[in-house]
């Protein structure tokens, strides 16, 4: 039980990250539970996050949640009902109320010499559009996207695409996504072994696989080597857009187009 509890202990170390923001939070939930008069901001922003934490480092609600069948991995999940910006943010306003402009000049200036810039982090890049995620993407999407909106698609994506293409356009289907990239889940994806394992993707392999799945769109990056050209295999180079290409398998294009028809004429 004190090795679960240990666990637990490190698990809130890491996610609460950056100390000064996290006393920040402390000393305006000991403010809170002070000066709050309120009833239900007291049970919201006092008692039940103190609650939530104290369960989390519990022994046994880890034991709960994982004999419930529930990943031990994703634990740390229920930290994030704990609000501890809105904690921090909330008390501040309550303790500088009566000398407002002060009060948020001294606010604003504690998150930003608490925080880090964004934008130094590999994962944070400046928005490009309003959906947030790459023009290369959207381009790439809107390049493959069928005409009829009341079909579908099946393309395969380089890892670093998948996401952004399931956020953007659901008539687009790819055979794998976010979980092949998570290494605890172990999941296998013929696709995937044939499109990400290899240094020289093998174009025959990668074929086989693409069609068993039906997926009529190949996307890759333009430096990903191959071991014979995908041209020379019956693939159709529809575009090169932003550093990839984009082929057609026009084995695959046939079939899908028979089915549509075949449906079509059903309804």
């Amino acid at each position: 039980m004190f090795g679960i509890f240990m666990e637990s202990l490190v698990i809130f170390k890491l996610y609460t990250g950056l100390k000064l923001l996290l006393l920040l939070s402390l000393l305006a939930w000991g403010y809170l539970l002070v000066k709050e008069r309120d009833k239900r901001i007291r049970l919201l922003l006092v008692y039940a996050p103190l609650f939530v934490i104290l369960l989390f480092l519990f022994p046994v609600s880890r034991k709960v949640f994982v004999g419930a069948g529930l990943d031990g991995e994703t634990y740390y999940r229920i930290l994030w009902t704990v609000p501890m910006g809105l904690i921090f943010v909330y008390g501040a306003c309550r303790l500088f109320a009566e000398h407002k402009r002060i009060g948020i000049g001294i606010c604003g200036l504690l998150i930003v010499l608490c925080g880090n810039y964004v934008y130094k982090s590999q994962y944070i890049s400046k928005a490009e559009n309003l959906y947030h995620i790459p023009d290369t993407v959207i381009r790439i999407c809107h390049r493959i996207a069928p005409e009829n909106s009341d079909t579908h698609v099946s393309a395969v994506m380089p890892t670093e695409l998948i996401h952004f293409v399931r956020q953007y356009d659901a008539g687009i289907h790819m055979p794998y996504g976010r979980e092949m990239i998570v290494n605890q889940w172990s999941y296998y994806n013929a696709v995937y072994e044939a499109m990400e394992k290899p240094e020289v993707v093998e174009v025959d392999a990668l074929l086989k696989a693409v069609r068993e799945d039906y997926c009529q769109y190949i996307v890759m990056a333009k430096d990903r080597a191959t071991d014979v050209d995908p041209l020379d295999r019956g693939l159709v180079l529809l575009d090169e857009i932003d550093g990839y290409y984009i082929y057609e398998d026009p084995v695959t294009a046939k079939v899908v187009e028979q089915w549509q028809e075949y449906y079509e004429d059903e309804e």
